[in-house]
């Protein structure tokens, strides 16, 4: 058991320090393959045979859903066929350690044909591959993770890397944001964190605990009891929250004997509760409740006039987690 856990740790050593070398081989021609990718009008086609072309789907999954349009193409079936798939308007991107194209010659020259840029990630700079693509990513290893330096290992991973490196790159370049990324993923969890508002789910209207801070104590506990929220709210002339009061600030004072119940609810309200806007993602209002170990959360308008009530309850109830 030794010995193998000894040859993982080995493997994982190799292709960190050939990931880690893969950063310095960033060049110019980096810069003009994302400002090309930005420029382009069709599709991104990416390209490759056995395990680069494994890389190249999970890269073409990744431009997928960050809003670069794409689509894999195998070279053995464009020379069937599905060359017809290329327009003049798209970029090729085609993966290769070793630079051999005699495997998709035919590919190489259909786009030549129609005027298709071509990008390379190729793993060896001495190639035809490498001479001949318009922009040319060095993904070079010196090694294998393989005893025999032979079984693609620490070469596909920098293929790998080399596609998230630009895929992020576009990305920021792009200004692509959580909401933008959640367009592209509405089903799961991470559809529902990032596209479901907190005015989705907030109470609102007759269901709002609010009283008058002027009202008694006992007006504000009734009111508190009747709409089942745990807290009550005040409010200025204005609409503006004033002060919140909660069934926690109910225990700790009763735990510490004060005498409240002929008081003013203005008297016992805590002052600048924590607020979130009722067009933020219901994320927003999940963070805050975590940070302050709060269960409720009153919700503004774009004016700061009070909204709503999201409750924990809520975010539970939409199983956002």
């Amino acid at each position: 058991m030794t010995d193998i856990r000894k040859c993982a740790k080995e493997v994982i050593k190799i292709e960190a320090g050939e990931i880690l070398a893969l950063a310095d081989k960033l060049d110019e021609n980096f810069d003009q393959a994302v400002a090309t990718i930005l420029a382009c009008k069709g599709r991104v086609i990416v390209a490759g045979m056995g395990k680069s072309g494994l890389i190249g789907k999970k890269i073409v999954a990744t431009f997928n859903s960050t809003g670069i349009s794409s689509f894999f193409l195998h070279p053995a079936e464009a020379m069937h066929g599905d060359l017809g798939l290329i327009q003049s308007s798209d970029i090729l991107m085609l993966i290769s350690k070793s630079g051999n194209i005699e495997e998709m010659e035919s590919l190489l020259v259909s786009s030549r044909r129609m005027g298709v840029k071509l990008i390379a990630l190729c793993g060896t700079l001495e190639s035809e591959l490498y001479r001949r693509a318009d922009i040319t990513l060095n993904c070079s290893v010196t090694r294998e993770a393989c005893p025999n330096n032979l079984v693609p290992t620490s070469s596909s991973t920098a293929a790998l890397v080399m596609g998230d490196a630009l895929a992020v790159a576009l990305l920021r370049s792009r200004d692509f944001t959580a909401e933008d990324f959640a367009v592209l993923h509405p089903g799961g969890s991470l559809g529902r964190r990032l596209l479901l508002r907190i005015s989705d789910l907030h109470h609102t209207g007759d269901n709002l605990p609010i009283i008058d801070g002027n009202a008694s104590t006992k007006e504000m506990l009734l009111e508190m009891t009747s709409k089942r929220m745990g807290c009550v709210a005040t409010v200025d002339p204005d609409g503006h929250v004033s002060g919140i009061f909660t069934d926690g600030d109910l225990r700790r004072m009763i735990e510490n004997g004060n005498d409240f119940y002929n008081r003013k609810a203005s008297e016992v309200m805590m002052p600048q509760p924590k607020t979130v806007r009722a067009s933020a993602i219901l994320d927003q209002a999940l963070a805050i409740m975590e940070k302050y170990t709060i269960t409720q959360l009153l919700t503004v308008d774009d004016n700061d006039r009070l909204a709503g009530i999201i409750h924990l309850h809520d975010i539970l109830k939409s199983k956002l987690v």
